[in-house]
């Protein structure tokens, strides 16, 4: 997908400013648009990006093994049970 940066759009016409302004006040209809389950929401933390923190790790071949079958990934996997483990134990 091609991103347009607004600043490349120029300034917008008479017609368009109308259009705009007639808009003014109004809510967006939203009947079409069903509403999200909570599950969806389930874990999302807003705006969240953990710094992250080169390590350097021993891991048991065998799990190491298991790890690397469940995802190429296997990193951001080791992470993803850390933090699990972690929200587990913590409160709230």
């Amino acid at each position: 997908m091609k991103r347009v940066k607004t600043n490349d759009l120029g300034p917008l016409n008479d017609a368009q400013l109308a259009q705009l302004t007639g808009l003014e006040g109004r809510a967006p209809d939203t009947v079409d648009i069903p509403e999200a389950p909570a599950e969806n929401w389930r874990g999302a933390r807003r705006f969240y990006r953990p710094i992250k923190e080169p390590i350097s790790l021993r891991v048991d071949a065998d799990v190491l093994d298991w790890l690397k079958r469940r995802s190429d990934r296997y990193q951001v996997e080791i992470n993803r049970i850390l933090r699990q483990a972690m929200d587990a134990e913590s409160p709230g």
